[in-house]
């Protein structure tokens, strides 16, 4: 529960007669990761491993294919079928079937693709044409005119004095049929043997020609009138080849789905057996697997290959290189992304879902307390979770630790005896706790206590660590070992002491903790050196570790006030919850009768249950992000990606 699941390495050598079958076991059930082995193929079995490759290859080819048949027409990857499909490792056996549908899809698709391109090509053409409908000019007399240049186009109104001011000395008429505040439709001819001036002055002032086919003749009314014509006529076919389209897809629906996710599960396998090695009769397999699913998969190979030796090894808690499978959950999916968002633990390393799974509503209801507003997070998240609402389906990972947070708000709010803000109603009819925004000072005092406890739970969650990794260094003389925790005690001891103006140690106890302290994390180097046998104890000189070891330590000094002062933000912001909305019913005014007072509520609460919300939480996370996750959480872990012919969820 707070690790992750225990690894083993497993090793398997394959008869080659068996090693399709194997490697469907392998990769049927989700439960090994697999690690390149290739590189123990022997030298004279690269032919093999080629075959394979291309296999792989083919198979890739072919799913993609498969893919845009689907996308052409209109078809739904949809979810994997049954796993108890006849996986193939012979591409051939695909390629008739993929090749036949393409074929009856092809001609469709392409008439479909050249209508709906001359669409948009005579759309262009209308939309130059429009803005000299009412000109009465037959276009077609200034086609390929013989002694005349012509250009009839569009260009940017505020060139026109440009264009003038270029073609002074130039013969030419310049005619503007139409402007208006952006553009300008024009007409600018001239003698054939001027043509470079006048193209010269045309470019420079981006005059863009009329394309008009040549098939259109007459005015420009007219052609508009017939390219409208033609352009109903083509989207009328248009609309006919995509019912055909849609009717083939419904068709061969079925038949696609089988034969994409047979491709995708057949190039999985091939994938994966060429990363085995390959000897003489052979193929050796390495990977990781649960320890706890080690039998079961063992019995399954056994069952079908007698012949197939497999060998499991323990694993060291801090290999780096072991996959960690985190298993949590449903219920505690939300608060593992925010794990994992972070980073992933490293294999030996205690997962914190659970702690965060627990601390995180817990902050943040604190600073959220309010039964009003925690109860409207708490609907939004039950409704994201829901998934009927099709628009928040992008948050559905979120949705539990909305619920989560809202429902811890809702019971600090009881605490704080505040309701949409207002903290007058509900204390006539009990005595709150305490109240944030009457009670400042005891506010934040409990919120710096609530952090000195979470702070010592990491200190102590990265001893912990150290111990089960047996990094005595690390337990003893570091910063967040016991050196560096009897340092922060007496520290915060002292502070405490002196703030309140009480005894809470006796000065003799607090000096000697502090004195171990600043021993053990000024010299941790050379204890840890010391514990492990390296030589020498201090490396780069005496002087150089001095001035690198008061800098640690100044840093832990700095790191342990600011750390534990973060939490002032907890206690701050429910303050500022209850400020906030006071001012929300002060904008609102007295009366309730108007439309302009619950106008002005609403509004509010809206704003604060979603603007504020979003900001604590941003504020929760950094807490346990900078704040707790730095006394314990290191991450790195690699992630498990076992072997799945079909799609394979988070592990």
């Amino acid at each position: 529960m707070f690790y992750p699941q225990e690894m083993k390495e497993l090793e398997l050598v394959i008869p080659a007669k068996d090693l399709v079958p194997v490697t469907k076991v392998l990769a049927g059930h989700g439960v090994f990761h697999q690690v390149d082995a290739s590189y123990l193929s022997s030298e004279a079995q690269g032919g093999s491993a080629n075959t394979w490759q291309e296999k792989a290859t083919v198979f890739g080819g072919l799913e993609r294919r498969v893919q845009v048949l689907m996308q052409n027409l209109s078809l739904e990857e949809g979810q994997p079928l049954s796993s108890d499909r006849d996986i193939v490792v012979e591409p051939d056996l695909f390629v008739a079937k993929v090749e036949t549908i393409e074929a009856q899809a092809k001609k469709l698709t392409e008439a479909l693709s050249a209508e709906e391109k001359q669409v948009d090509q005579l759309d262009g053409v209308l939309k130059q044409l429009e803005p000299v409908a009412n000109v009465d000019l037959d276009i077609s007399t200034l086609r390929n005119p013989r002694y005349l240049y012509s250009i009839l186009g569009v260009m940017p109104t505020a060139n026109i004095a440009r264009m003038e001011t270029s073609l002074e000395r130039t013969p030419h008429v310049f005619l503007v049929l139409h402007q208006d505040s952006s553009q300008a439709v024009v007409w600018l001819g001239g003698m054939e043997n001027s043509s470079d001036s006048l193209e010269r002055s045309a470019r420079s002032a981006y005059l863009t020609p009329l394309s008009l086919p040549e098939t259109y003749q007459g005015t420009p009314a007219k052609i508009i009138a017939e390219i409208r014509k033609d352009i109903s006529a083509l989207q009328s076919g248009i609309s006919a080849k995509k019912q055909e389209l849609a009717k083939l897809g419904q068709t061969h629906k079925k038949e696609l789905a089988g034969l994409l996710w047979d491709l995708r599960s057949s190039r999985l396998l091939t994938d994966a057996i060429v990363r085995f090695g390959k000897l003489r009769y052979t193929y050796v397999v390495v990977g990781w697997i649960p320890a706890d699913s080690i039998d079961d998969l063992s019995a399954r190979i056994k069952s079908i290959s007698k012949d197939t030796i497999i060998e499991t090894f323990p694993t060291d808690r801090d290999a780096s290189s072991v996959p960690v499978s985190l298993g949590t959950s449903k219920y505690l999916r939300p608060f593992q992304l925010l794990v994992t968002t972070y980073a992933r633990p490293r294999y030996g390393e205690i997962d914190p879902t659970i702690l965060i799974a627990i601390t995180f509503p817990l902050l943040y209801g604190a600073m959220f307390g309010d039964i009003g507003h925690g109860l409207l997070l708490a609907l939004l998240g039950g409704l994201i979770m829901s998934g009927k609402v099709k628009a928040l389906n992008s948050f559905k990972s979120l949705g539990g630790l909305i619920l989560a947070c809202g429902s811890l708000a809702m019971v600090f709010g009881v605490a704080y005896g505040s309701i949409f803000g207002n903290e007058e109603f509900l204390p006539t009819l009990y005595k709150p706790i305490i109240q944030p925004y009457h009670d400042i000072m005891p506010t934040l005092e409990a919120a710096i206590a609530a952090g000195i406890v979470i702070l010592n739970l990491g200190f102590l969650i990265g001893i912990y660590n150290a111990v089960k990794l047996r990094d005595w260094g690390r337990v003893f003389f570091d910063a967040k070992g016991v050196t560096g925790l009897l340092l922060y005690w007496a520290l915060i001891l002292a502070l405490i002491g002196a703030y309140k103006e009480v005894t809470l140690a006796p000065a003799p106890l607090l000096m000697v903790m502090a004195g171990i302290g600043v021993v053990g994390v000024t010299f941790a180097e050379v204890f840890k050196h010391l514990i492990i046998g390296h030589r020498p104890l201090i490396e780069g000189g005496i002087g150089t570790y001095a001035v690198q070891a008061f800098f640690e330590l100044f840093e832990a000094f700095i790191s342990y006030l600011s750390n534990t002062l973060s939490y002032v933000r907890v206690g701050a912001f429910a303050v500022a919850h209850g400020g906030l909305s006071s001012v929300i019913f002060l904008l609102a005014g007295d009366n309730m009768a108007t439309v302009g007072y619950w106008v002005a509520v609403i509004i509010g609460t809206l704003f604060i249950t979603v603007v504020e919300g979003l900001i604590v939480g941003i504020q929760t996370m950094r807490l346990e992000y900078y704040e707790f996750f730095s006394k314990f959480f290191t991450g790195g872990g690699m992630r498990f990606e076992p072997l799945k012919l079909q799609s394979a969820g988070e592990k």
